[in-house]
């Protein structure tokens, strides 16, 4: 059983050409796949027929077999930007899931206060999100949609506006924390390098209308070397993705 499954997925905007074209793809427990694609070619399309945000012309989609079709608040969707919201602390933002679905806020607090040292948040929880750094942030926005619950998530482009030195860190600690937790996990980037260096497989997404145009498997085992970036292997992957993107 897969822990996400998209089903000869066709999307059109006002019934107009197709944006995307028979889309087929999954996401086993515990793995990370990356949706790559130059813009403009329907990635966060596809995630917003994903979490339920369009309803697609054709096709289904299924979260452990469960057609969720249409559906929204069945799974974890972390945008671009990390929108915490200024005014609440870290922990409040963090327990903000729990508490739409009728946790009491001490009870919120309490359990996501088990994962502050995990996620490399503690000592966080009274600030503000104005007093952190866009690394921590980034973190607290995870743990955020980690704490959505269910067993997927999608991630579009978590990690674009940061610098490249943060970036780099934030890598590591991601392949870590996704260790630690085995959430299955579909993000979306235009960075080749990062893609190749999280995935354990990624989907080309191209053409116009958008069709999944080829499948990579990354072999290099996890916890992934921290020279594998600068491997003949990842070098090789690299290669045959910007010779297959248009």
């Amino acid at each position: 059983m897969y822990a996400l499954e998209v089903k000869n997925v066709s999307f059109s905007y006002d019934n107009k050409d197709n944006t995307l074209e028979n889309v087929n793809l999954t996401l086993n427990k515990g793995e990370i796949v990356c949706l790559l694609g130059v813009s403009g070619g329907g990635k966060t399309t596809l995630f917003n027929v994903i979490a339920g945000l369009l309803k697609p012309q054709s096709g289904s989609v299924f979260l452990e077999n469960e057609d969720i079709t249409g559906q929204t608040g069945k799974i974890s969707y972390m945008l671009q930007k990390d929108m915490l919201l200024p005014y609440r602390t870290v922990e409040d933002n963090v327990a903000l899931p729990l508490i739409i679905k009728g946790t009491k806020k001490r009870e919120a607090r309490r359990i996501v206060g088990e994962y502050f040292a995990q996620f490399g948040l503690d000592g966080t929880q009274k600030k503000y999100p104005a007093e952190l750094s866009g690394g921590m942030r980034q973190r607290a926005a995870l743990l955020r949609t980690y704490m959505f619950g269910g067993s997927a998530a999608l991630l579009d482009e978590p990690f674009s506006a940061l610098d490249t030195i943060t970036k780099s860190e934030m890598h590591r600690w991601y392949l870590d924390v996704m260790d630690k937790i085995k959430l299955s996990t579909l993000f979306i980037t235009h960075d080749i390098d990062e893609a190749v260096m999280l995935s354990d497989r990624i989907y080309l997404l191209s053409g116009k209308p958008g069709t999944l145009s080829d499948e990579i498997i990354i072999k290099e085992p996890k916890p992934r070397r921290a020279d594998f970036n600068l491997t003949e292997e990842f070098l090789n992957y690299k290669r045959y993705i910007v010779s297959k993107i248009q």
